[in-house]
C-alpha cells in the first residue's frame, strides 16, 4: 500500500485459510485490500499497511471469509463482497472491473483484457493497471497471462499465481 491509502480503511479482518492467514481492508464502502495468503497475521497485515487499524468486523466479512475458505479448498468461487474502487483511475477501474468477470479456471492474456475494455493497443497498460490489484483473488489477476501463454507479472509471484491456476484446475 501507498502512503495515504491506509486512510480509506476503517478495520481489517483476519481470515485463516488452509493456505494461510489472509488480511481484509475495509472501509465504510467495502473492501478495500486484500492480502495474499501468509504465514502469519502480521505478514498478511503489512501486505496491505493495516498494522495500525483496528480489528473489526465489516458487515461483508464473514461472507468473504466463507468465500475465501471454499476457495483454497477448490471450489469455483464467484465472490460477491461489495469493493471500495476508491483510488483508482478510470482505466485502473476498467481493467480490474473486466478481470473480475474472468471465470474461474480461465485464463486470458493481457491483449485480451485490453481488446475488451477498448484499449486494443494497451496490453502493457493493463499490466500496470493489474499491479495496482488491491484486492487480489476477488479481482483474480492471476487469471491474466502472457501472449505466449507465460505466467507474467503477478504480485504474489510467479509460483503463487501458478499454484493458483493449478487450484483452478487450469492446464497450459
Amino acid at each position: 500500500m501507498e502512503g495515504g491509502e491506509q486512510q480509506f480503511m476503517n478495520c481489517y479482518s483476519l481470515i485463516d485459510t488452509a493456505w494461510g492467514v489472509v488480511a481484509a481492508g475495509w472501509s465504510e464502502r467495502g473492501l478495500y485490500a486484500l492480502s495474499f495468503p501468509r504465514a502469519d497475521a502480521q505478514q498478511a497485515l503489512a501486505d496491505i499497511a493495516a498494522k495500525d487499524l483496528p480489528l473489526g468486523e465489516h458487515p461483508a466479512a464473514a461472507v468473504l471469509a466463507a468465500d475465501l475458505k471454499l476457495y483454497f479448498q477448490g471450489y469455483g468461487v464467484t465472490f460477491s463482497v461489495p469493493l471500495d474502487w476508491t483510488d483508482y483511475t478510470p482505466f485502473q477501474q476498467a481493467v480490474l472491473r473486466f478481470t473480475a468477470t474472468i471465470p474461474y479456471g480461465q485464463t486470458l492474456t493481457y491483449g485480451q483484457v485490453a481488446a475488451a475494455i477498448g484499449r486494443p493497443r494497451a496490453a502493457r497498460a493493463v499490466g500496470g493497471a493489474l499491479h495496482n490489484n488491491r484486492t487480489p483473488l476477488v479481482i483474480p489477476c492471476h487469471r491474466v497471462i502472457g501472449a505466449n501463454g507465460n505466467l507474467t507479472g503477478f504480485g504474489g509471484g510467479i509460483a503463487l499465481k501458478h499454484a493458483l491456476l493449478l487450484l483452478e484446475k487450469f492446464t497450459e
